[in-house]
């Protein structure tokens, strides 16, 4: 059974970042993947993602990506989606504050031979940083 573009980005959030089930992005992501995040990062190929994902996850271990809202027109997919988790390694230039930490953010997929080739991501930086800057 062929994976639809809603099924990839499902799996891509369920597999990659839920469950950080690494075998999940040769399966999903094309080998040229281009990636741009929130944080100003930008990444080419599965390698330099993974690396990507790496230092996001030593920040927020149990970071969790929630799908709110998808929209798919003229091949491109648009998620609006919830992070949340518990600030436990340096984010920034943020040390760890223990800080629950939720934002929202929306991102954009493109596709290639049944694979994610292009992902750009915009979260709520405003709103993360409040998080992190507050005293517990």
């Amino acid at each position: 059974m062929k994976n639809t573009n809603k099924e990839l980005v499902k799996r891509y959030y369920d597999e990659i970042w839920n469950k950080q089930n690494r075998v999940a992005i040769d399966e999903l992501l094309d080998d040229d993947i281009t990636f741009r995040g929130t944080l100003n990062i930008e990444t080419q190929g599965k390698k330099e993602f993974e690396e990507y994902m790496t230092n996001i996850l030593t920040a927020i271990p149990n970071l969790y990506h929630g799908i709110e809202m998808m929209v798919e027109e003229n091949g491109v997919i648009a998620v609006r989606a919830v992070y949340n988790g518990t600030h436990k390694g340096k984010l920034f230039n943020y040390e760890p504050t223990n800080n629950r930490i939720k934002y929202n953010g929306a991102s954009f997929f493109r596709f290639k031979d049944g694979k994610i080739s292009n992902i750009w991501v915009l979260g709520d930086l405003i709103s993360l940083y409040e998080q992190l800057e507050q005293k517990k």
